[in-house]
């Protein structure tokens, strides 16, 4: 499946946590929090709205989009405004 977003809007695949500590322990998913960390898949079409591309890892907002599920992985559908850093390796 393929999805473009429209607008100001930004597809990202959220990336997961690590399971296990720096101390050996694994942490079950349950327990996990959710990231708020994830890559740009895909940007929609206002260029003037959306300061991010595909590629870049970004932070967002902890309850913000629609969260899609595209081929087993899961993804999410943001407004550019909820996009709130790049992250920078």
């Amino acid at each position: 499946m393929n999805i473009l977003p429209l607008g100001d809007r930004v597809l990202a695949k959220i990336e997961q946590v690590a399971e296990k500590t720096a101390g050996g322990i694994f942490i079950p998913q349950t327990a996990q929090e959710k990231t708020q960390v994830a890559v740009v898949v895909a940007v929609g079409d206002d260029k003037d709205a959306i300061k991010v591309k595909p590629g870049q890892k970004i932070m967002y907002d902890k309850y913000a989009g629609t969260s899609v599920n595209v081929d087993g992985e899961e993804q999410l559908i943001l407004k550019a405004a909820d996009v709130l850093a790049i992250i920078e390796d």
